[in-house]
């Protein structure tokens, strides 16, 4: 700096006043957006979201795990954007960039949306060739390209009998052709853990990952004591526990007990799965740090089935018939 330059000064505007003033009654948040309270220490706030403008009093949702990104304003940085701390995805130990479509199996493309995995086939379906049709008249063709085409085709068509990739019903909304992924298996095979699919189903009409909690199995070392299995059964499906209790998540307790539905255990190598479900909305209190809401899966039923998937293995589901 030479002698007689005047340093330039920028002054930040205060988000925080004090004392406090806050509004007699507390904001009302949708469902998945916490509420806390703000920067300043004062009032009750709905976390912003992932995209929505943050500062010191405005903050970001805590239990999402989202940050207030400064780094496009400065040289005052008092405005930022809130963003994910991590919105990679990864499978099979490696790492995928936010955005980034990739092909881990010859059948399916898939992309990376915030740390989940959406994946659609790349095989389309056909109509039956014209050549084996004549050859249902009995006219001569060559069976061995016949043979050929049909199990291509056979191919191209099977993975719609596998429930992974079961098409929704076309929904429209808002001028927005509704669409998503399945859920993927809980992130735990027993304590409170996390399932997600990619949907379109929001206001944007913008393929977004969406997340909800999940609860298959208490984590009970004594469980095959607990459950008890039918005299001449080999499979207890479903269970409860014997008195409803409040569900702890993120260091914060729900508001109401509840009494869940369980999938229970079998004494051979099978294993029970949810068949039939619904979706609730569970409200979490936290100590001194306001409360949240969560979408979570309620076991109604549950199957017992030789095919125990690994939860990790997106693709366990897959047949080549």
């Amino acid at each position: 700096k030479e002698p007689g330059e005047v340093a330039e000064v920028h002054h930040r505007q205060q988000f925080c006043h004090w004392p406090c003033q806050c509004a007699h009654q507390k904001p009302s948040c949708p469902p998945g957006v916490s509420l806390v309270r703000d920067g300043c220490g004062c009032c009750k706030i709905c976390a912003r979201q992932p995209g929505d403008t943050c500062n010191e009093a405005d903050l970001c949702d805590p239990h999402k795990g989202l940050y207030c990104d400064y780094s496009a304003d400065g040289p005052t940085y008092e405005t930022g954007v809130c963003a994910c701390k991590s919105v990679g995805c990864e499978f099979n130990r490696v790492h995928y960039h936010n955005g980034q479509v990739f092909q881990p199996n010859p059948l399916f493309s898939c992309l990376c949306v915030s740390g989940a995995i959406g994946c659609t086939p790349l095989f389309i379906p056909k109509p039956a060739d014209r050549h084996c049709s004549r050859a249902k008249d009995g006219k001569k063709t060559d069976q061995s390209k016949c043979g050929l085409r049909s199990s291509q085709q056979q191919l191209s068509t099977s993975y719609k009998t596998m429930p992974a990739y079961r098409n929704l019903p076309l929904i429209w909304k808002r001028k927005c052709l509704v669409q998503a992924t399945k859920w993927t298996p809980c992130s735990r095979t027993c304590g409170m853990g996390i399932s997600n699919r990619v949907t379109n189903e929001n206001s944007n009409c913008e393929m977004r990952n969406e997340k909800r909690l999940c609860y298959i199995q208490p984590c009970d070392s004594n469980i095959s004591k607990t459950v008890k299995i039918p005299k001449g059964k080999t499979c207890q499906p479903t269970f409860q526990p014997v008195k409803a209790e409040k569900f702890v998540f993120s260091g914060c307790s729900s508001t109401q007990s509840y009494k869940p539905t369980f999938c229970g255990i079998c004494l051979d190598k099978r294993c029970c799965v949810p068949n039939k479900s619904k979706m609730i909305t569970i409200q979490f209190d936290c100590p001194n740090e306001g409360s949240f809401k969560w979408k979570m899966l309620w076991i109604t039923s549950c199957v017992c089935q030789r095919n125990c998937r690994d939860p990790g293995d997106i693709f366990s589901e897959l047949k080549i018939l």
